[in-house]
């Protein structure tokens, strides 16, 4: 509900409500099959194939959208998900329409989906598309992930963007310092969480099972 409201109050792009909630279709659709693999299909969910991203660090977006989680995860090249914060993403109304035999998007600002890598990191920026009035540098900490200037960077996860990642101040400098020119960042629609719990639940046994070979009472 609190989610619901701060959408229906957002005076940035001055889009109807029902417009927030309407979403383009995207040419790549990714679903996550375990921490580190995904099955990429195209505009109609046809066409699969699996990358899988063992042995790299990585960065999952699963966006903020219904039916998502809207949340980054930062994952260790042993597939260990080694932090995760909330975010926001780009605001919806626009449409994926074909042009001279291509699908192009229209409207809108939705953050594009797909398996990008990071193209550049700066510590200080301001966006050449939409920059601050008040000359303000309002992309600091920029992991940028596309040419046309999609990136994560600090921002305000409360609301919805020109197509970046929000990222609040408490996780993004950690997430800064981590990536890496050419890490590999995924940006999908749909859930990611799962491995996350599953990961935790994992610990908890690994814990009990150790506390229990060494007689240690402990209060899980």
């Amino acid at each position: 509900m609190n989610r619901l409201i701060a959408l229906l109050f957002l005076p940035l792009f001055f889009l109807q409500a029902e417009d927030l909630y309407h979403y383009r279709k995207h040419r790549v659709n990714i679903k996550a099959l375990s921490a580190t693999k995904f099955e990429l299909t195209d505009v109609n969910h046809r066409n699969p194939h699996i990358v899988d991203l063992s042995g790299k660090d990585f960065f999952v977006v699963s966006v903020r959208e219904p039916g998502s989680d809207g949340e980054v995860y930062a994952v260790d090249r042993d597939g260990t998900i080694w932090w995760h914060g909330k975010i926001s993403s780009g605001a919806g109304g626009g449409k994926l329409v074909k042009e001279n035999g291509k699908l192009v998007p229209v409207g809108g600002h939705e953050t594009s989906n797909n398996i990008f890598k990071v193209l550049a990191k700066r510590r200080f920026h301001m966006s050449k598309t939409h920059p601050d009035p008040s000359g303000v540098d309002n992309m600091d900490f920029e992991i940028q992930f596309t040419p046309d200037g999609q990136a994560l960077h600090l921002g305000n996860t409360a609301a919805m963007s020109h197509g970046c990642i929000h990222v609040g101040r408490q996780d993004i400098g950690p997430l800064f310092k981590w990536a890496k020119v050419g890490m590999p960042v995924v940006v999908m629609r749909g859930h990611y969480g799962q491995f996350l719990v599953k990961e935790v639940k994992q610990f908890q046994e690994d814990l009990r099972e150790y506390d229990a070979e060494r007689g240690i009472k402990r209060t899980y």
